[in-house]
């Protein structure tokens, strides 16, 4: 299996892609096929046996519509592409002028002498005296509108022969209809000079010129929709400066071991691990954290962030699509392009909805004709009715939300992979959470220090000198805290004898140390009464207790711990504030997570379960109705991230985690949790608004148009209005898309 993108050209509206999706889905070994209206882009998935790219470009050609692969763009900033958008838009105004200004001029020639102040016109041009000259003067402004919207007529009758009519079909068939019209009664005038009466040029460049403006601050706003998108591509700098030799070099010709130097105040080039220097680095493009992060050597940096007052030294470790950046752009790309559920409604509506638009035209002149009315009548119902009815709206009411929705994600740090997911998180019932690295903070840390006999410091300071021999992660959590604390060096033991399951025995300033669990201190017959009671507390709050013994006399306790993340409880709360259970699914033991299940709240501790079991846990859930969300950070959950309803990984673990996920959460942030359900929530809002009212556009513009109202109220839609309101209402859905992306999550 095969799946690919391409880029689609000639799209305007719903059933443009509609049109795509159901010529490619024709084609043998095809799976699935989708097409984003506001990307442009078409994601087909296939069998390569059956069907090949020439194929899918063939028959998306045939329905006369542009098609090429899609190009990879993540390594470098995609400018020239920028710029062809730009140039695009351009043009498109260039055109929307000449044919605005053009238009107005036809509308003083056709319209001002049936104002009640009748405008001012040359007596040479006047329809009472000179009918010819007034009907020709029209016909000879027309022209240049129609040159200028040239693009909607010939695309929508490409369309009509390809049997694939979309919006521009409407266009151009109402439009070419009442120029037509006007042009035959133009020839009659000077025959029966009462058919200058039946002229109808100016709804045809009124139409046209109304299309226009309203696709063009349409494509305007959608560009503005794809601004997450752009920003982050512009955020990795050109070139990079190579230490050793202090030239620049292009970024995209970096590669991992290189070394680079970040000035201060410049963007980082690549991923990497500072080897010199100390900074504080502002990450908020990246993951949302307002703060600056203090850098030093061993830390790691990520391309794209921007270096605050100090000097780095960075050795590069990621670069082009293994870049953290660019996977961050392609999530958003992703899901982007990948349509959600919800959409589907729209699609198949605005597949049927073309055809059916123009019998509904066709009928209601039919049956103004058998009415009695005239053919002028019926022709302007016709044009009405096509012009009123296009389907833009319904095509942007899904895709403009999604980018936003997930534009706004990213600029949060909530990377979410598809469509899909953006609509089924608002679902969530239940939030399943791993313990370690992901409530917990994933390493030990020294939680508490009980002395016996001797000053707190004295005993950190004497452990952290035995400890520093071994490569336990317990002892690191002691040397670490002997650091954090700033206390002197002790002298590493001069012997030192490692006691698998019990600890280890140095010998160190002319005495005998021990330290270990209690195993090891009965065994050398310490006497450890003094710290029992203590000891049972720990051990009953998930601690790991270490004694320490000199020359046979316990000297204390220091207990080493998982430390809560101290936005854990803070997360919970949020959730719970939601109306969402959350499970604490830790293979820890069960004394340690319910321990850290009450520090954080959470509703349910399910606790001693293997790798293999986790998945298991997750169907249960589901099995009793709940739509279960899995937050995890670590290679061991990846099978229950991918057999939850909605995958949710901690950005800073294991790269198969991440892999397994359709939400990212780049700050590890437990709090962003709540913030990616709630961003959910305000997107399908968003799309739900957006769908009303494109139908309900529909609903009531359509029999309007046909004369609905005529008969009892005298009210006629003419194509200039049903043009102006088509318009709006696509703006409008963008605009409510738009107006997401200022929503603080």
């Amino acid at each position: 299996m095969r799946e690919e993108a391409y880029d689609i050209s000639g799209m305007h509206c719903a059933a443009c892609s509609a049109s795509v999706e159901r010529v490619t889905r024709k084609l043998p070994g095809v799976i699935r096929s989708e097409v984003n209206l506001t990307t442009g882009v078409l994601s087909i998935e296939y069998d390569e046996g059956q069907t090949g790219r020439s194929d899918i470009m063939n028959k998306v050609e045939k329905a006369g519509f542009g098609c090429n692969p899609r190009t990879q763009r993540r390594e470098t900033p995609p400018k020239t592409e920028v710029d062809e958008a730009e140039l695009e838009l351009r043009r498109t105004k260039q055109n929307l002028i000449g044919a605005a200004l053009t238009t107005v001029i036809l509308l003083y020639v056709s319209m001002g002498q049936m104002l009640s102040a009748p405008l001012p016109l040359p007596n040479l041009l006047s329809m009472a005296t000179h009918p010819v000259n007034y009907a020709m003067t029209q016909l000879i402004l027309t022209i240049p509108v129609l040159w200028f919207g040239r693009s909607y007529l010939i695309g929508g009758l490409k369309a009509l022969w390809h049997r694939n009519p979309n919006m521009d079909s409407l266009v151009a068939i109402g439009s070419s209809c009442s120029f037509l019209y006007s042009l035959v009664m133009t020839y009659l005038i000077s025959d029966v000079p009462h058919h200058v009466h039946n002229l109808y040029y100016e709804s045809a460049a009124v139409v046209l010129t109304l299309i226009m403006v309203g696709k063009f601050l349409e494509s305007r706003n959608v560009q503005k929709t794809k601004g997450a998108i752009t920003k982050l591509m512009d955020l990795r700098p050109d070139v990079a400066i190579l230490a050793e030799s202090g030239t620049e070099v292009p970024t995209a010709s970096l590669k991992a071991g290189d070394l680079i130097l970040i000035k201060p105040g410049a963007k980082i080039a690549a991923d990497g691990t500072v080897t010199k220097g100390e900074s504080s680095v502002n990450e908020a493009m990246l993951t949302g954290e307002s703060l600056p992060v203090e850098k030093g050597t061993g830390s790691t940096v990520i391309g794209g962030s921007i270096n605050g007052d100090g000097v780095l030294y960075v050795s590069v470790t990621r670069v082009g699509e293994d870049s953290t950046l660019s996977k961050i752009i392609k999530f958003v790309e992703d899901a982007q392009g990948k349509k959600a559920p919800i959409s589907r409604i729209a699609d198949k509506v605005a597949g049927v909805f073309v055809p059916v638009v123009i019998a509904i035209a066709v009928l209601a002149a039919g049956v103004w004709l058998m009415a009695g009315y005239e053919f002028s009548f019926a022709l302007r119902i016709f044009t009405s009715v096509l012009v009123i009815a296009c389907p833009c709206a319904l095509g942007l009411a899904t895709p403009t939300a999604i980018m936003v929705g997930t534009g706004l994600g990213a600029s949060n740090g909530i990377l979410i992979r598809s469509g899909e997911a953006l609509e089924i998180t608002h679902k969530t019932s239940v939030v399943v959470l791993d313990k370690t690295g992901t409530v917990t903070e994933g390493k030990p840390a020294v939680a508490e220090i009980l002395p016996v006999g001797i000053q707190e410091n004295d005993l950190l300071t004497l452990a952290a000198g035995v400890e520093s021999v071994s490569q336990h992660p317990l002892a690191s959590a002691i040397v670490d805290a002997a650091k954090a604390r700033k206390l002197p060096s002790a002298d590493a033991p001069e012997k030192f004898e490692n006691l698998p399951g019990r600890g280890l025995r140095a010998e160190t300033g002319g005495g005998t140390v021990l330290a270990g669990n209690r195993r090891l201190m009965e065994e050398s017959g310490v006497d450890l009464t003094a710290l029992e009671q203590d000891e049972s507390r720990l051990a009953g709050q998930g601690h790991t207790p270490m004694y320490f013994a000199w020359d046979g006399k316990l000297l204390g306790l220091i207990s080493v711990a998982d430390r809560v993340k101290t936005t854990s409880a803070d997360a919970i709360a949020a959730l719970k504030a939601q109306n969402i259970r959350t499970v604490l699914l830790t293979g820890d033991n069960r004394a340690a997570a319910e321990a850290i299940a009450a520090q954080v709240g959470v509703d349910k501790v399910v606790a001693e379960v293997l790798p293999e079991e986790k998945a298991g846990v997750i169907r249960q859930l589901q099995s009793e109705g709940k739509i279960v969300m899995m937050v995890g950070d670590g290679i061991n959950d990846a099978p229950a991230l991918a057999q939850a309803d909605i995958g949710c990984a901690i950005g800073n673990g294991s790269d198969i985690a991440v892999e397994s996920a359709q939400v990212i959460l780049m700050r590890g942030d437990l709090r962003d949790v709540a913030r990616a359900i709630r961003l959910s929530r305000l997107t399908i809002r968003n799309i739900k608004q957006n769908l009303f009212w494109a139908f309900c556009y529909n609903t009531f513009g359509i029999p309007v148009a046909a004369g609905a109202l005529f008969l009892s109220y005298g009210l006629l839609l003419s194509p200039m209005i049903a043009g102006a309101a088509m318009s709006l209402s696509s703006i409008c859905v963008v605009t409510n898309a738009l107006r997401l992306g200022r929503k603080k999550l």
